[in-house]
């Protein structure tokens, strides 16, 4: 049978003074006292409706929340679902303290453990510019978790077994209530299993299982570039509760290399040429990551001058075309001359003097452009 309104069983209206509450307690109080009715059940039960009724009305803060959610608003025992205009309570908050205590719908009802992703591993590969153009297959050895042999993957001790977790009786979760709202969150004590374990496997140490090593294939991708990362499905740390495994990240990281520089899909690199290659010109070999190439330096190359060959980078993961290679040259001054060459230098300056500003056409310019400047 549904409980009466407090302002009922006080028999005041619901704008009742504070004055008028109490005096309405009081007189029914005394009408109901079980010294004055002795062996009187039903006065019993009244004067305990009298005194709950009072309890709740004179407080202002419980008087509030029972104007406005009713009996759901002070009774901690009570399902807020239950409450005058809270019929959509479920609908409307399930999802955030699902969300935040991992009950599946927010109804707070278990079927069993709550299961858990497992965590997902990152490991550091470091391979060189060839292995990341070309492609690249290895094997690597990462955590790997089976079960324990000694307690059968108990957990327990041999000869022992988990026992029902006291916290929560078996149910994995616990009830918390504050005001009108009655949740559950998983116990700490068990972890949601229900049980625990205590005389825990002096091998496994209660988890019931062991880590050990396993060996995996792992295949690069021709053209991946460094910081870029290969994902093993299922290969990651092992589900909670029956959840699925985590996953394995391989992260990769490339080397510096010797010669080349890349930069996305194309390369450079640095060459030094002769000094009488750069006057005269000619035709020169530049290494590429598939074997060498050759180009034609033209008459009168100036140092740092680049040259592209088209498609002589490299292909990345995601493009059609490969990138190119970028040939900066530098030109090499002579050393340690013999005095026969610097005789010949002596004389070849000479010539170029007497030939005028047309041998030497930047540094003409250039000191047109400081005699401007001082003019």
């Amino acid at each position: 049978m549904a409980k009466q309104d407090y302002y009922d069983v006080l028999s005041v209206a619901k704008n009742a003074s504070d004055d008028d509450i109490k005096k309405a307690y009081r007189k029914l109080a005394m009408k109901y006292h079980p010294d004055r009715n002795p062996n009187n059940k039903d006065s019993e039960g009244r004067f305990k409706e009298v005194k709950e009724a009072y309890e709740i009305l004179s407080d202002s803060q419980k008087r509030a929340a029972y104007d406005q959610y009713g009996r759901a608003g002070v009774d901690p025992n009570m399902s807020a679902a239950s409450a005058q205009g809270f019929s959509g309570f479920s609908d409307a908050f399930g999802d955030i303290f699902g969300d935040i205590f991992g009950q599946a719908g927010g109804s707070g009802r278990r079927t069993g453990p709550q299961a858990y992703h497992g965590s997902d591993l990152r490991y550091s590969m470091e391979i060189s510019l060839e292995q990341a153009a070309h492609g690249y297959a290895t094997q690597i050895r990462v955590p790997n978790w089976t079960p324990c042999k000694i307690c059968n993957s108990s957990g327990a001790k041999p000869g022992t077994k988990p026992a029902t977790c006291p916290t929560c009786h078996g149910q994995g979760q616990v009830r918390m209530s504050q005001g009108f709202f009655s949740i559950q969150q998983t116990c700490s004590q068990c972890h949601g299993n229900g049980t625990y374990i205590p005389e825990p496997c002096a091998c496994c140490h209660g988890a019931g299982k062991v880590r050990e090593t396993k060996t995996l294939e792992v295949k690069i991708p021709a053209g991946i570039d460094d910081g870029m990362r290969i994902r093993s499905s299922g290969n990651g740390e092992p589900g909670i509760n029956g959840g699925p495994n985590g996953d394995l990240y391989v992260e990769i990281h490339i080397k510096p290399h010797t010669v080349f520089e890349r930069d996305g899909n194309d390369l450079h690199c640095q060459m030094p040429i002769a000094f009488t290659t750069a006057v005269l010109g000619g035709e020169i070999e530049v290494p590429t990551l598939a074997g060498k190439a050759s180009f034609t330096v033209p008459e009168g190359t100036q140092s740092s001058k680049t040259f592209c060959l088209r498609g002589k980078g490299i292909k990345g993961l995601r493009s059609s075309l490969p990138g190119d290679l970028y040939v900066h040259v530098q030109v090499e001054t002579p050393v340690k001359l013999t005095e026969m060459q610097r005789d010949l230098l002596r004389q070849f300056e000479k010539s170029l003097f007497e030939g005028g500003a047309r041998h030497s056409p930047q540094s003409k310019s250039w000191f047109d452009r400081v005699k401007s400047f001082f003019e």
